[in-house]
């Protein structure tokens, strides 16, 4: 099987999406770790309701929302600014230990991030990571306002990347994105880094490593 384009997820599988828990908990002194939690959780759930309502909104309002709700769970308030602020913190998510290693290890290969990320939100990520030259191609779901899983994300990423499906190696470390790019009829490395079980949805990854590291043995 010949691999002819690398797919990365973006948050969770190259950024380390609680990263802000820090910032949340100089704001909200002991609720931090909560508020980052239920905010992840909401911001999944959000963009999924959305995708199933046909009540589209881009990645930064899907994001909002949820840091909102989040911090009205933990009984706390915040204004306008202070939520512009942590979204802001969002485009300065910190990368994994190993993800600039392993990209560099894969210098000269075709290798793509594919976010549910708004424009307005991963392109201002990946250039403050300092990663982004280590890419081809960073794509957008908000580019045809199509959340992941839906088939037609993953159809708009392999458009893209102007290969066919079986030579895509996709990777996440999102359970649901990996079914989905498994449904779709991508090779799927699960990047497992939290030690979950696999979905029950009957999809299972070609692969599942502990860290990125692990897609060097591919």
């Amino acid at each position: 099987m010949t691999i002819r384009a690398y797919i990365f997820d973006a948050y969770g599988t190259l950024f380390d999406v609680h990263s802000v828990m820090e910032e949340l908990e100089i704001l909200f002194p002991e609720k931090g770790e909560a508020i980052s939690q239920t905010w992840r959780r909401k911001q999944v759930e959000y963009f999924f309701l959305r995708q199933v309502m046909g009540r589209y909104k881009p990645f930064d309002q899907v994001t909002k929302d949820s840091l909102l709700y989040a911090i009205n769970e933990s009984g706390q308030s915040a204004d306008e600014s202070m939520l512009d602020h942590m979204l802001e913190r969002y485009r300065q998510l910190k990368h994994y230990d190993e993800v600039e290693e392993v990209l560099k290890q894969l210098e000269g290969k075709e290798l793509i991030v594919f976010s549910n990320g708004s424009e307005n939100m991963i392109h201002p990520l990946m250039e403050f990571s300092g990663l982004n030259s280590l890419f081809t191609k960073t794509i957008s779901a908000d580019e045809i306002k199509q959340y992941k899983p839906s088939p037609a994300a993953y159809a708009y990423a392999l458009e893209k990347a102007g290969v066919k499906r079986e030579e895509v190696l996709f990777m996440s470390s999102n359970g649901w994105d990996i079914s989905g790019a498994k449904s779709f009829g991508f090779n799927t490395a699960w990047i497992n880094r939290n030690g979950l079980p696999t979905e029950e949805l009957h999809l299972e990854p070609d692969a599942v490593y502990e860290d990125l590291s692990g897609i060097l043995h591919w």
